[in-house]
């Protein structure tokens, strides 16, 4: 997975990474890339990250969880955020659906 431009200086920035470390960047750009297919399958479609938003906000925490080694914590955490994001999802799929043209 290509990650979008900007999107790994972001989460560096985020996780106060200020370091050159290309292994730890390698490292950091596959849980960006796990984040996003985690928030994908839960929204049920792909979001984007470039918007200051909640899938972008949900996949700084995930990084921050998985970086930490307690991602096993994130979804307990986080569980009404990611419910919240998948019904908004639900919600715009069925108007979207049932919206007359």
């Amino acid at each position: 997975m290509v990650l979008s431009e900007g999107l790994l200086e972001a989460v560096r920035n985020y996780l106060d990474i200020t370091w050159t470390d290309p292994a730890g960047d390698e490292k950091l750009s596959g849980i960006i890339a796990r984040g996003i297919k985690y928030i994908d399958g839960i929204a049920g479609s792909a979001m984007d990250y470039s918007l200051e938003d909640k899938p972008r906000e949900l996949l700084f925490d995930y990084c921050r969880y998985a970086r930490s080694n307690a991602l096993d914590q994130f979804q307990k955490n986080y569980l009404h955020e990611l419910l919240s994001l998948q019904l908004t999802k639900e919600v715009e799929a069925y108007e979207l659906a049932n919206s007359v043209v």
